[in-house]
Formats: C-alpha cells, sequence, structure tokens
C-alpha cells in the first residue's frame, strides 16, 4: 500500500506556508511563497494558495492519488464546519466558500480554520500544550490573535467568534485600536501597538533607534532585537509597556477560565525568545486569584512558524 501525505497550509496577508507531512507527521517538504504583490482580489489570493499546493506536488514528486487532504488556516472569521471564510480583514474574503472551489479544484478533501485558533490547537495537539486539557493562547505578531481549548476541545463559540481577547479592553481611555475600539490588549502589546507607542515617543522629540523602522508602519524583530541590545529607552518601554499588559490580560483570562495552561506564541514571541515571558511572569501574580494562579502553567509555544501548519493537520486528523 502506497503511503499517504496531507497539504497543510498557512495563510496569512502577505504570504503563503505550505507543507507536506507523511504518515508520521513529519514535514517532508515546504514552501512559502509571497502573497501581496497578486493583486487584491479573491481570484489572486487563491491563485497563489493553488500555486503552492501544484508546485509542492510536483516538486516533492509526490503523486496527487497519494494526497489525503489539504488543509489550511486563514486569519478572520472561519465557519470551520462549512468551510467559508465569513470575514478576513488582511485579505479580499467575504463570505467565501473556499472548500468547495478548492475541492472542485483538486478533488481532495478540504478544511480551514482560523489561524490562531489552529495555532492552538497545533500546539495542543504536538506541542508546549500537549497533555493540557483547558489552554489560554495569545498570539502576538502584528497583530494579538487568540485560541482556546476547553475540556480538550477547541471553543469557537457563537458563530466561530470566540477568543477575540486581542480586543479585551484593558484601558477604556487608551490608544485607539485598528477595531474600532480604545485600550485593546492588540493596541498596547502587538506589533503595530508598540511601533504606535515608538512613533508616539518619536513625534514628542525622543531619539530612538526605532524611528526609521516604525515610521510607515510596523517594525520587523530583528530591529526591535538591535535596539534592544543597544539599551534604547524607546525600545524598551515598548516592550514593558506590551508585557504589562499582556500580564494583566493573563491574570484576566486565568481568573476567568482557570486553565490548565496559558502559552504565548507567534512571531513577535518566536524572535524575542523568552524575553517577554520573563516579563510577564514578573508581574502575573499581582492580577491573578492567589487561589488560582498555583494551578496554571505559563510558557511559551514550542513549534515556532509551524503551529499553524500543525494546526492544519490536527483538523484533518480530527475529521478521519
Amino acid at each position: 500500500m502506497s503511503e499517504s501525505y496531507n497539504i497543510c497550509l498557512d495563510v496569512g496577508g502577505t504570504k503563503v506556508l505550505g507543507a507536506i507531512f507523511n504518515e508520521n507527521r513529519e514535514i517532508v517538504y515546504r514552501l512559502k511563497k509571497k502573497s501581496k504583490g497578486e493583486g487584491n482580489s479573491t481570484q489572486n489570493v487563491e491563485k497563489v494558495i493553488v500555486s503552492v499546493v501544484e508546485e509542492m506536488i510536483e516538486e516533492s514528486g509526490i503523486s496527487k492519488k497519494n494526497i489525503h487532504a489539504i488543509s489550511s488556516s486563514a486569519p478572520g472569521v472561519i465557519d470551520q464546519d462549512a468551510g467559508i471564510v465569513l470575514f478576513t480583514p488582511n485579505l479580499p474574503w467575504r463570505n467565501y466558500n473556499i472548500k468547495q472551489s478548492m475541492e472542485e479544484k483538486f478533488g481532495i478533501p478540504f478544511y480551514i480554520g482560523n489561524d490562531v485558533n489552529l495555532g492552538v490547537l497545533g500546539e495542543y495537539k504536538y506541542g508546549a500544550a500537549r497533555g493540557y486539557r483547558n489552554v489560554v493562547g495569545f498570539f502576538v505578531g502584528t497583530g494579538m490573535g487568540g485560541g482556546l481549548i476547553l475540556n480538550g476541545e477547541l471553543f469557537t463559540g457563537n458563530q466561530f467568534k470566540a477568543a477575540e481577547y486581542g480586543h479585551m479592553i484593558l484601558d477604556p481611555e487608551g490608544p485607539l485600536c485598528n477595531c474600532g475600539q480604545r485600550g485593546c490588549l492588540e493596541a498596547f502589546s502587538s506589533k503595530q501597538g508598540m511601533s504606535a507607542y515608538i512613533r508616539q515617543q518619536v513625534s514628542r522629540g525622543r531619539e530612538s533607534l526605532m524611528a526609521d523602522a516604525v515610521a510607515e508602519g510596523v517594525f520587523r524583530s530583528k530591529h526591535l532585537k538591535k535596539a534592544l541590545a543597544a539599551k534604547d529607552p524607546v525600545a524598551m518601554e515598548a516592550v514593558d509597556r506590551a508585557c504589562h499588559y499582556l500580564a494583566v490580560a493573563t491574570g484576566n483570562m486565568i481568573n476567568t477560565i482557570s486553565p490548565d495552561l496559558v502559552i504565548y506564541g507567534g512571531g513577535i514571541i518566536e524572535a524575542m525568545g523568552d524575553l517577554f515571558l520573563s516579563k510577564i511572569l514578573a508581574e502575573v501574580d499581582r492580577y491573578c486569584m492567589t487561589s488560582i494562579r498555583p494551578t496554571v502553567d505559563i510558557k511559551n509555544a514550542s513549534l515556532g512558524d509551524d503551529s499553524v501548519i500543525y494546526g492544519a493537520l490536527a483538523l484533518i486528523e480530527e475529521a478521519k
């Protein structure tokens, strides 16, 4: 009997990351393509996804008939059961039945879920959250995503809109968030939030090594690491502020959910190592009930960039 493979995708606003898994859950081929330059339309983004799948099949030498399923993430609100992207802020998809489109194209079962939900699910099934039953996940990147495992199951809530605790309001008079509210966790602790703080300080006449890096958008993690190594005061303040509000939000979630584990993932966490974790741990006890905190582990995710594609693999395996 020939071996069966699964194709898993991490679809973002600027790139598509693909991986082929064998039956032992090992990645045997991977590919990343930029998607931004293809034009902002449903068809063009799908064209990149299709090209990634086709190229991986061709270059890996694996026969299409040996592909068991294809699974993908996307940012935004996803009807995971129907395979429909209801809304996504960084891609041109509204009520888009990508499952139907992809299955018609390849004749292979297709699954899709929210990117951070799948990141947390991947960690729960194969990474740092294995063995836990109730998991709160914060994924810190350009924005701030959340994922929630309750009693061993991914919790997506009413109409698949749960775990948006990046928009937990921590200061009603705080900075404006892209969602339209003020004082959200995302507005303080994401790369967008930290970049906005640094720009504000520079506009007030303060000098910072980060000035050019945030002039027209969010910084790249390597610039933040360089500024922190040089003990740039503004960069250090931005990180301390971000970690403070992450600690407050973590305490709120611990008091609300009483999870077994809180994990932190996403690009900024991966890039900064244990820096954010150590700062959060130094503060979080102040914001938790003393009767709950000792029962909760807090740590970083372990799968790095692959958290989401492993979550996509979990979707396939749960559907068997």
